[in-house]
């Protein structure tokens, strides 16, 4: 058995209730600072959007809240990691990677601070708050940026166990919690591990490969796929960064092609990685799904997931689609 196959296959089945991973990341700062004194937060007037009153009331001394002030966010952040902190930088990722983008580039990125980026309420969970507010781009800009690691979380679970592994690690990395509710993928003792995939589900005919709020989809996907005689294989690539190159080759090499579903824009995130290793390692057959060349408009996060073919329709008609030309 390979080493990605020792440390992944979850054996936990989607369940019917639904979380919010903003929950899980609150607990898991508190449990957290809790354990090491170092740990503080940073917010920009986010503090119910972030979920951290609790932290607040039980933290005062080690929180901030620097206003609407995205770029300073990012300043003060890097202060306090050079003063021996660890701060956790808490905002709506629409404007944390938007507005303060050249700070997190050169105070965080190029000096190596250990800070960490928590960007809420991503990809289209704002919903009607429309265009402004949508948080499609920041997977592509983040991950481009040297030094960066990126992690987008499947559920609660994934959530709290990133957070504690993010305790640990040297150096910048942007944690993408969304608020859109989703069912448990990962069993209850999940470790997270940067730069690994997950194998959900194994399958020999296609690779669907997401993260985030999509991995329930991809589940559903994969089951309707093989009621029509599909064998499909889900990988939950949560770590965009540094990106698990074995399990994208193993999967190319013993499945006839590779789906891409992010809830972000298509070109630049997930799917561009993964393009981008297998033209030069390994060219295969992809269909990338994700958010095309245009603003997302405004309307609840489940019609936009729809109107963008991010659901398990719309991953189980790529997959087919790609079996066909195959054949």
């Amino acid at each position: 058995m390979s080493e990605m196959e020792r440390t992944v296959l979850s054996e936990a089945p989607t369940t019917g209730k639904l979380f919010d991973c903003r929950d899980a990341y609150s607990s898991a700062l508190e449990a957290m600072a809790e354990q090491d004194k170092r740990v503080c937060a940073v917010i920009n007037d986010s503090l119910s959007s972030a979920k951290l009153k609790g932290f607040k009331t039980r933290f005062p001394d080690r929180f901030i809240n620097v206003g609407i002030a995205e770029q300073n966010l990012v300043g003060v952040g890097c202060g306090l990691a050079n003063s021996g902190m660890i701060p956790y930088l808490c905002g709506a990722s629409c404007f944390l990677t938007a507005r303060a983008l050249e700070q997190i580039k050169v105070d965080l990125a190029y000096s190596r601070t250990n800070v960490r980026i928590c960007g809420m309420s991503s990809g289209m969970a704002y919903g009607q708050l429309g265009p402004t507010h949508h948080s499609i781009e920041d997977v592509a800009w983040t991950r481009v940026i040297p030094n960066m690691a990126v992690v987008v979380p499947a559920d609660h679970i994934e959530t709290a166990a990133a957070m504690r592994y993010s305790l640990h690690h040297e150096g910048p990395m942007f944690l993408r919690i969304s608020r859109i509710p989703v069912p448990q993928v990962h069993a209850e003792d999940y470790t997270f591990r940067l730069g690994k995939a997950v194998k959900l589900r194994d399958g020999n005919d296609v690779t669907i490969v997401t993260n985030g709020v999509l991995v329930c989809r991809a589940l559903d996907a994969a089951q309707t796929l093989e009621e029509r005689g599909i064998s499909a294989r889900v990988l939950n690539m949560s770590t965009v960064k540094p990106l698990d190159r074995e399990a994208i080759l193993d999967a190319t090499r013993s499945t006839k092609g590779l789906v891409t579903a992010e809830e972000g824009l298509a070109a630049g995130g997930l799917g561009g990685a993964i393009a981008e290793l297998l033209a030069v390692e390994h060219p295969t057959r992809m269909r990338i799904l994700g958010v095309p060349d245009v603003f997302a408009p405004t309307g609840s996060a489940e019609y936009l997931l729809e109107h963008f073919g991010l659901t398990a329709a719309g991953m189980v008609q790529a997959a087919i689609d790609l079996m066909k030309v195959e054949r």
